[in-house]
């Protein structure tokens, strides 16, 4: 488990991931044993959320609520398309994550 502590770290985390997926020989970071769980406090979390979004990271978890612009259906297309999971209570969400779901 790592924790990236503020937004701006998060690109060592993406690097990280890549690297490892790297070593691994695995095709795609999603398929490394990670969970991306995005404390939403702040504006610059969304460039945090984007960047995953565009390395094609899915099964994001978002919250503790959901930004002002996520709308039900910008909620529904993250769902759809990447696996958006809003973030629920810590003890469910722990056993999610380390059950790679």
């Amino acid at each position: 488990m790592l924790d990236a502590g503020q937004c701006n770290d998060s690109y060592s985390l993406a690097v990280i991931a890549m690297k490892l997926r790297d070593a691994f020989g695995l095709d795609h970071i999603n398929d490394l044993p990670l969970s991306f769980d995005i404390g939403w406090y702040e504006q610059k979390a969304v460039a945090v959320l984007l960047a995953l979004l565009h390395l094609g990271v899915k099964g994001i978890r978002l919250g503790p609520t959901l930004p002002a612009f996520v709308s039900p259906t910008v909620l529904n297309v993250l769902v759809e398309n990447f696996d958006i999971k809003p973030i629920g209570d810590v003890d469910t969400d722990i056993k999610a994550m380390m059950a790679g779901k």
